[in-house]
């Protein structure tokens, strides 16, 4: 709220601060949380902060998520590099005129996904013996999970992972030239993978649950990043 035009999150587990500091000799900033779509935000909004970071000459990008499991091969709690996403969202963040400061009108999407630095966070992940692996994510509006029949449909095109965040985001920062590493966490296996219901109290308590892993994970890659856009 301190931060002018900054949208402010308001889902469950997003505490809405920006922060600034240091993860060994690398300086860095991270948002405890994101907006989503599904808040009511404008995809103008939700990219905001990422053009904020964009104007401070951020050139390397970590985007995090919690992400429904459509792979049978995950289990819940792993952790998942993103090798490519699917836009399920019916919009993209950049439609409308184009602001020639931050990007061209048309931009490569080929490598949406850094791929030196999704090797770098298989091998730390694996060095580390975390339960890693890596996949497609797709992405949908929420705030409603998805149907069985929508994850039926959502695997047969090759997604991996479900959720309702990233892309905005993956799409506005290479607009900007910014390399992008993404990591889910697989909090739930998606509807119908599971003879079970979902409920946001589980996908919480799970991310809780390997916290300690994912933060040894990102210290570890971020300064592999780190050597890359010095």
């Amino acid at each position: 709220k301190k931060i002018p035009h900054f949208p402010v999150s308001t889902a469950i587990g997003h505490a809405g601060k920006l922060v600034i500091g240091k993860v060994g000799d690398v300086a860095v900033a991270g948002m405890q949380g994101r907006v989503h779509f599904y808040e009511g935000y404008s995809m103008k909004d939700v990219i905001f902060p990422m053009r904020v970071f964009s104007r401070m000459g951020i050139r390397a990008v970590i985007l995090t998520n919690a992400a429904g499991g459509i792979n049978t091969g995950y289990k819940q709690g792993c952790l998942v590099v993103i090798r490519d996403h699917i836009n399920l969202q019916g919009t993209n963040p950049l439609i409308g005129p184009n602001d020639e400061r931050f990007g061209l009108r048309f931009h490569d999407m080929t490598t949406a996904y850094w791929k030196p630095y999704a090797d770098a966070a298989l091998e730390e992940g694996k060095r580390l013996d975390v339960d890693i692996y890596e996949g497609v994510y797709g992405a949908l509006t929420g705030p409603s999970y998805e149907t069985p029949a929508e994850i039926r449909y959502m695997r047969t095109v090759g997604c991996d992972l479900a959720g309702m965040s990233t892309v905005p985001e993956v799409i506005t920062a290479r607009h900007m030239g910014i390399k992008v590493l993404g990591i889910s966490c697989v909090t739930n296996m998606a509807a119908g993978v599971l003879d079970q219901p979902i409920n946001h109290v589980e996908v919480l308590e799970t991310g809780e649950r390997v916290k300690t892993q994912f933060v040894s994970l990102l210290r570890a890659v971020i300064p592999r990043i780190a050597e890359d856009v010095k």
